[in-house]
This record gives C-alpha cells, structure tokens and sequence, in this order.
C-alpha cells in the first residue's frame, strides 16, 4: 500500500500536535468549553405503539460551536454513525434523506450537516435561535425517537459519506499521506466544532486543495485553522507540501469579502474614534 512507508510509519508514530491549533476557532470566539442545552421528552406507549416500556426519555443536546449562525444538536444516537458524514446545502440536495428535507423547510434554515453522532443546523442571520430551536428540537425528536430511516435508500446513504479520502490504487504515495493524515488526524479535530474538511486535490507546485463543511463553512476562523493547524501539520510530515488552500462556493466568497470590507470599516471609526485623531487631522 502506498501509505505503509516507513518514513509515513516513523511520521504517524511520532505524531504529536495540540488540538489546539485545529481547534482555533474556538480559541477565537472563545465560547464556553461545553455549553449545553436538553430537551427531554417522554414517551408513552399510548404514543409510540412500539414502545417495550411504559415510558423512554430521549434527551437532546445543544453545543455551541465557533460560527454563531449554526449550532450542533446531540441527540444521543448515531447519526451518521462510521459513514463519516453529509451536507445538505438546499432543498435539492435534502430529497435524499427524509430528516434534512424537514429541517430545510424551517424558515431560517440554510444547511444541514449530519457527524458520526450529531446533526449541525446553520441558520441565517436574520432569524435568532430562540425561534429556531423549539421546531428544530421537535422535529429531531420525532425522527430519532421512531427510528426512521436517515436517508430514502442504503445507495443515497453510501453515497453521502465522505469519498474524498479514500486511499486509491492510482493516488501517489504522497497523496495518499495526505488523505491518511486529513482522515485521522484533522477531521476529527474539525468534527468537535461540529463540521468537516473534504480533499479536494494536490497540485504539481504541491498545494493541497481542501473544502471546509458544517459549521466551518464560512467560519471567519477557517482561515486561521487552514493556516496555523492544517498546513503546518502536513508541511510538517510531508516535505512535498508546499501550502493549503480553501475551496470556497460562490456565497462563501462574497460573505468572505463582506466580513473584510466590515474589518476594514471598524478599524477606520476606531481610528477616527481615537482621542490622537483630533490633534492629527489638518
């Protein structure tokens, strides 16, 4: 196999690096370590007619994560279980799964991300959480609670989890570094914010092409995650590497340009704020 060198062996074997710098976003933002939030609910037999007990709870749990507009609900099931993970970023891409065509019908929802064992909603930026959560937790409930199905068929469920780092017969022995260390490495690190990274390629001048999911699309951290965590780790273990980019859609880039253009704002009124502004205008 391509990534059973022994130089990649010694690499992974002594692979020693801080959540930290992965996790940057949160060191940014600087939210509560864990902050959550239950929602209970008991079922009866009258209720659920395949209930074996008189009663079931099922709890729900809330986790902030660094991007404000979108949160991670835990609902103390698999979701996606050891299929990685799956995004739905609007109606048509929902149809295959029954619970995020759902979710998309709430106003205010924009994206769906399913992890191994929770489900991330991003909102827009108009409608607050508080008016969100209250349909988001039911309709999680109903679903998880009567064990439906998560998607229409086993082939959309295949389908849906995470290709990218499949290590192939025809990838080199360096992209195949790339994939290992992206698959066990980062992307668990990344899944604790409640998102995903996907490989999208490796150049000839040795730049690795990533997309950023879930709750790190279009985190005003994910560039200070790509630079500080991600591409210092692979340029690290792999001399081939030469640097990481994101891969952004067309919305991501206009809201990337818009947080700059506020950046720049701010600094200006600050400036202008300043009490050393009156003494150095003419």
């Amino acid at each position: 196999m391509p990534h059973s060198s022994p130089a990649f062996a010694r690499a992974l074997r002594s692979f020693v690096v801080s959540r930290a710098p992965l996790a940057h976003c949160r060191a940014v933002h600087a939210p509560p370590a864990r902050t959550l939030v239950t929602a209970r609910r008991v079922l009866t037999q009258q209720h659920q007619p395949w209930a074996s007990g008189s009663r079931r709870s099922m709890f729900i749990q809330t986790e902030q994560t660094p991007n404000e507009e979108s949160l991670k609900f835990i609902p103390g099931v698999d979701v996606m279980g050891s299929s990685g993970s799956a995004e739905f970023l609007d109606t048509r891409s929902a149809l295959a799964s029954p619970l995020a065509i759902r979710l998309m019908g709430i106003d205010g929802v924009k994206a769906v991300f399913y992890g191994p064992d929770f489900v991330t909603v991003s909102k827009d930026t108009e409608t607050p959480w508080p008016v969100l959560k209250p349909e988001i937790y039911s309709t999680l409930m109903e679903h998880f609670s009567a064990n439906a199905p998560l998607f229409r068929s086993q082939e959309e469920r295949d389908a849906a989890g995470p290709q990218d780092t499949r290590i192939l017969d025809t990838d080199s022995e360096t992209v195949a570094m790339i994939k290992e260390l992206l698959d066990t490495r980062v992307r668990p690190a990344i899944m604790e914010d409640g998102g995903d990274i996907e490989y999208r390629g490796f150049s000839d001048d040795g730049i690795v092409s990533v997309k950023l999911k879930g709750s790190c699309r279009g985190c005003d951290s994910s560039t200070v995650t790509l630079k500080s965590g991600i591409e210092r780790m692979l340029m690290h273990y792999i001399p081939e590497v030469t640097g990481v980019e994101q891969v952004l859609d067309q919305e991501e880039t206009i809201a990337l340009d818009e947080f700059a253009k506020f950046e720049q704002q701010l600094a200006q009124k600050q400036k202008q704020d300043s009490p050393m502004a009156a003494f150095m205008s003419p």
